[in-house]
């Protein structure tokens, strides 16, 4: 285990039909790519609590208290803050370092972000600046830091091919370590459905 507490930040958008995985819509419908968020947000929630490495909070667009859910209460809610994605990542980072934790940030599209994975990630952070789960389309599915500069997510074009190699870009630019685990796939688009397991795709959900 980590030396420090690790923050575990998940960010989710409400898995409510129309808002959450709306590239899925095609394949699943607005109602089927709806459950499947539910899946995966609870997966994401279940390995950061597995991990056992310090706080949990759900980061929501909106905040997780409007959503309508029952969430276990040692999950802490707190609302994004932020015009894009790097501003309410850097919000929520910041924030976390404050208290003197280190922090990772997952997302909740990757089936393979296991507690071990994150676990690992974290343990690099006792000797990198910055840790890194790349995505295999080019983004990260999780990413962690033991300190944060803002200007590590400039000019990253979130959505696009080249979030990774933009961000280490800025990392290497500030001459910080970086750590990089084993690529790991999303689940964004109807042909990485491949990737999800069966009982995802029942629309099983809490």
């Amino acid at each position: 285990m980590a030396a420090r507490l690790t923050r575990i930040l998940v960010l989710a958008r409400a898995p409510i039909a129309g808002n959450a995985k709306t590239r899925l819509i095609p394949a699943l419908g607005a109602d089927g790519a709806a459950r499947l968020a539910r899946v995966m947000l609870w997966h994401a929630l279940d390995a950061a609590m597995a991990a056992t490495l310090g706080p949990v909070a759900l980061v929501g667009d909106p905040h997780p208290a409007r959503w309508g859910f029952a969430f276990p209460p040692e999950i802490e809610l707190s609302a994004q803050v932020g015009a894009d994605l790097g501003e309410r990542m850097a919000t929520a980072v910041e924030r976390a370092l404050a208290l003197g934790e280190t922090v990772i940030v997952t997302g909740t599209d990757c089936p393979g972000l296991v507690a071990a994975r994150i676990a690992g990630a974290a343990l690099a952070l006792e000797t990198h600046d910055v840790a890194i789960i790349p995505a295999t389309d080019g983004g990260y599915v999780l990413i962690g830091f033991a300190r944060f500069d803002g200007a590590i997510f400039a000019g990253v074009e979130w959505g696009s091919a080249d979030v990774l190699a933009a961000t280490l870009a800025n990392i290497e630019t500030l001459g910080w370590s970086v750590w990089l685990g084993e690529p790991l796939a999303d689940v964004d688009e109807p042909a990485d459905l491949i990737h999800a397991p069966a009982t995802w795709l029942s629309g099983a959900v809490r």
